[in-house]
């Protein structure tokens, strides 16, 4: 069988597209193309496997093995099939069947998606490529490629497969002997899922000739679903339209975030259990249920962005006010001179500038709530005017002497300790005596370890909506980062990196560590346990050399060292020496364009 791929009505040599660097597109129909041989097709995709092995590593100090991001295992191929030999005497063989055919389906997506990250430079063929040299990488069985028919005018695909040592086939030979029908659903499964996502449709594969059946090897070939006069294991192991929408299209989940505004505010219950599963987050939201629906003084204490507007809000709405106005003020960004009126209102005339009478955002509060961010920060005479609206229901408006009542509930917060600002002389004490009628500590994030994945992801769900992109979570290493992170500024700052993730991140389907731009995590708390790597020439395990990487690093550290400005000197060395070119800069880093595109904006290089 002659081994070409024909693509938009032209053809190419397997090796072109089996290479590290694809070739120039051109036609090439000749006798060489169609005498290419296996044996010469399977030295070039031997040797393209090289930068995707440079990705397998084994933390063997940590137990994990990173593959492009995400954690794999390394698993007993005997267990597995003894675990489809029980699963199949106790459930059935197509059931059995079935799970197995949707375990590989899903290892095939995961896959498709390292494959686009892995390499992104590349053509469309040679990302689609990574497929079956995954497959090898991963032990199933040894693909060799056959033929591939594209044309994306017209919607034309077929493509065909050949296996060798396929571990289903080897087993089942094992134990059973030879099989009246085919035996390798995982990696049917992997073939349909890894181009099912690639091509962004429904292509089935399936087993024409398998060697548990007397064959020499295993061939399969593929199709659009709708193409094959018979039903597939795709379409029996697999309902269409549960996998429509959630593995392809998967636009029911954001069509619903896109109908809603970005900025409306999550209901109380849904907030209290949506995001907040630790221990600390438990006992704040339980307190403030407690006191939700009363008028009771309520101060919420915390470091800046834990998010303490957040709660008031959730505060509000949990109360009887909900209906009525919540206005909230930062007390630190208004000017001392104008805090007074800001809060109280003022009369015409009252000082220069004045020209008409106004109220102030206590009487707009009036019926609702008033959350007052950063109390301390109050003038004394605002203190006192704030004490008396607390304790007798009145105010006046500066420069006013009419006495006028209000009905609010306030809640303060402040990320001080008010009992210190007392002892200091900062702030009055039967003030803070009628602020903490109840007390509220709102953990960091540090504390709400639980707490930091709900986050993460509600965030995630929130951004891709406001940017229209399709990003389904995080790599495995990308989580383990966001949990070492001590997150210095809460909240707040886990809603900031996950907004420049989404943004930087290339149309890949999950958000990695580089999108999240904390590499310094690695360094400070990666083990310094031997890791080891595969060999590209000799396919061997061997540990990774970082000597000579590590003596330059010794001679880099000195006093005056400023990391900032050595990434810098490293950007500039790269698009030096790729004579300005920021896309080659950025290959040459190993990061993306819009990742460099972003490093040379903050630093000014651009």
């Amino acid at each position: 069988m002659p081994k070409y791929f024909y693509v938009n009505n032209e053809y190419f040599k397997l090796s072109n597209f089996l290479s590290p660097t694809i070739a120039a597109s051109g036609k090439l129909l000749s006798e060489s193309v169609k005498k290419d041989t296996a044996a010469s097709a399977e030295i070039e995709f031997s040797k393209s496997i090289e930068d995707l092995l440079s990705h397998l590593e084994f933390d063997v100090h940590s137990g994990k093995i990173w593959f492009g991001g995400q954690r794999m295992v390394l698993s007993h191929a005997h267990a597995l099939w003894k675990l489809r030999e029980e699963l199949s005497l106790n459930l059935g063989g197509e059931i059995t069947q079935r799970l197995f055919f949707r375990y590989g389906y899903f290892a095939g997506l995961e896959d498709a998606e390292i494959s686009k990250k892995l390499r992104p430079g590349g053509s469309w063929k040679e990302g689609f490529l990574s497929g079956p040299q995954l497959h090898t990488i991963r032990g199933m069985v040894k693909v060799v490629p056959d033929q591939m028919i594209v044309d994306f005018d017209s919607g034309e695909f077929f493509a065909s497969f050949d296996w060798y040592n396929s571990v289903e086939v080897a087993y089942h030979k094992k134990f059973h002997g030879l099989s009246d029908t085919p035996v390798c659903f995982s990696s049917l499964g992997y073939a349909s899922g890894y181009t099912s996502y690639f091509f962004g449709r429904q292509i089935a594969f399936k087993e024409v000739q398998c060697a548990a059946m007397g064959y020499d090897h295993c061939r399969i070939e593929g199709r659009p679903i709708e193409e094959w006069d018979e039903d597939t294991d795709l379409q029996k192991f697999f309902n269409a339209e549960r996998l429509n929408t959630e593995l392809f299209e998967r636009r029911s989940n954001f069509d619903e975030l896109k109908r809603q505004n970005s900025t409306t505010r999550i209901k109380p219950e849904g907030f209290f259990s949506a995001i907040g599963e630790s221990p600390s987050f438990k006992t704040a939201t339980a307190l403030m249920r407690k006191v939700a629906k009363t008028k009771a003084t309520v101060l919420l204490q915390g470091e800046t962005g834990v998010g303490k507007e957040v709660f008031a809000t959730a505060l509000h709405e949990a109360s009887d006010r909900s209906a009525n106005p919540f206005v909230a003020i930062n007390c630190a960004s208004i000017p001392n001179d104008l805090i007074e009126s800001e809060l109280f209102g003022v009369e015409k005339g009252a000082f220069t500038g004045a020209t008409q009478s106004r109220k102030g955002k206590i009487e707009a509060a009036s019926s609702g709530t008033l959350f007052l961010d950063e109390v301390v920060e109050l003038s004394p005479r605002a203190q006192a005017a704030l004490l008396r609206v607390l304790q007798e229901g009145v105010l006046n408006h500066v420069g006013g002497y009419n006495n006028i009542s209000v009905d609010i509930r306030v809640i303060v917060a402040t990320n001080e300790d008010l009992q210190i600002a007392v002892q200091q002389g900062k702030f009055r004490q039967d003030l803070y005596y009628r602020l903490s009628t109840f007390p509220i500590h709102i953990p960091p994030l540090r504390e709400r370890k639980q707490d930091i994945l709900l986050l993460a992801k509600f965030f995630l769900q929130k951004y891709t909506a406001m940017y229209n992109k399709n990003i389904q979570g995080f790599t495995d290493k990308a989580r383990e980062y966001l949990n070492l992170y001590t997150w210095p500024g809460n909240v707040r700052e886990i809603q900031n990196v996950i907004e420049r993730a989404v943004i930087l991140n290339d149309n890949h389907n999950l958000i990695d560590t580089d999108d999240l731009l904390l590499s310094n995590i690695q360094e400070r708390y990666s083990p310094s346990g031997q890791k080891l790597k595969i060999s590209a020439t000799s396919g061997n395990l061997h540990i990774a050399d970082d000597s000579r990487f590590n003596e330059a690093l010794e001679t880099l550290f000195h006093d005056g060292f400023d990391l900032e400005g050595f990434n810098d000197k490293l950007i500039h060395a790269a698009l030096n020496q790729c004579e300005g070119n920021v896309s080659k800069a950025a290959r040459l880093l190993n990061i993306s364009r819009a990742k460099l595109d972003y490093r040379l904006s903050k630093s000014g290089q651009k």
